[in-house]
């Protein structure tokens, strides 16, 4: 829980995106359906759109803030509300102020424009409440607990990404594939995102991860995808954390793209009950140090299954044998 050295506003901080415009050459306009963003997931997606020749998108904002924030009797004063979107991959920075669209002083809107060559991923967007406390200018009293994702990438506004699959035969395939011929996947870390490569070659793989089956064959399905899940985030924890930016006092620093975004959602569980940074330091310290990058292997397994949702598949699937023990017995 992080303390403040001043008066924050209580309540809750809501961002909402309500429509969106693309600009293409010559300035001509173009208002997006609303299956392009999800209000529940907070979720923006530009990676589907029909038209590609796209250069801004401008997204319509509303804000509700905490009715106090602005009464006349409150610690605050100058209050402004802001969004601020951010990409790590491409370290750029936006903000925009919102303008008062109620006398209570609860509903703001406005709107953030993002130029497409600024961005290659995912941005963050949030919004914070800005007022003078106690005398001293630019306090931030207030912001959204969720933040907002702006993907320019993704065809759908989901929040978790699907697994990437690709098939290619493993024997006869790119080179550091063929010794692993026997295997029915491997995980390659080395483009923009992670993906899973499915060996053609190994008979029946490509039929059950690709089908809709359902009784046995789709809990093994719902259960070897899981797995393929599991494989995923212990591959990128490691692609991730062997590959730092060191600062020359010796700290480490979060990568800009997906490995920063995996490793922020991963440390929390390898090193429970610290700050990110913090979690960083200890874990880099230890993979180059003499001892304790072992000791640290059960917990990276523990982040990965649980994000993978295991516990939950496996569960699903004794289940579902066991009803069909059940039915087959009737």
């Amino acid at each position: 829980m992080k303390v403040y050295p001043y008066e924050r506003v209580p309540g809750v901080v809501d961002l909402r995106v309500t429509g969106i415009e693309l600009f293409g050459p010559g300035e001509i306009r173009e208002r997006l359906d609303t299956s392009a963003f999800s209000v529940t997931d907070k979720v923006v997606a530009l990676g589907g759109l029909d038209r590609d020749d796209w250069e801004r998108a401008r997204l319509s904002l509303t804000a509700s803030v905490p009715g106090r924030t602005t009464d006349d009797d409150s610690p605050w004063s100058d209050v402004s509300v802001v969004v601020v979107l951010t990409e790590g991959a491409t370290n750029t920075r936006l903000s925009s102020p919102l303008t008062r669209e109620s006398e209570n002083g609860r509903q703001w809107g406005g709107r953030i424009d993002l130029w497409r060559a600024d961005h290659l991923d995912r941005a963050s967007m949030t919004v914070h409440v800005v007022a003078t406390v106690s005398g001293v200018p630019g306090r931030v009293v207030a912001s959204a607990d969720k933040d907002w994702v702006v993907d320019v990438k993704s065809e759908t506004p989901l929040r978790d990404r699907r697994l990437d699959f690709t098939e290619v035969g493993f024997a006869e395939g790119p080179e550091w594939l063929r010794p692993l011929k026997d295997m029915p996947w491997a995980v390659d870390t080395s483009g923009d995102l992670p993906v899973v490569r499915l060996n053609a070659d190994f008979e029946g793989i490509s039929e059950l991860v690709g089908g809709e089956a359902s009784g046995p064959e789709g809990l093994v399905r719902e259960l070897l995808v899981a797995q393929m899940c599991t494989d995923v985030w212990t591959a990128v924890f490691h692609a991730a954390i062997g590959d730092l930016e060191v600062e020359e006092d010796g700290t480490p620093l979060f990568p800009r793209d997906w490995r920063g975004e995996v490793l922020r959602e991963m440390l929390q569980d390898v090193v429970p009950g610290r700050p990110p940074e913090d979690a960083l330091g200890e874990v880099h310290r230890r993979r180059a140090g003499t001892a304790g990058w072992t000791d640290l292997q059960p917990r990276i397994h523990y982040a990965a299954t649980r994000r993978a949702e295991v516990p939950k598949a496996l569960a699903a699937t004794v289940h579902g044998l066991n009803r069909l023990d059940r039915g087959v017995d009737a």
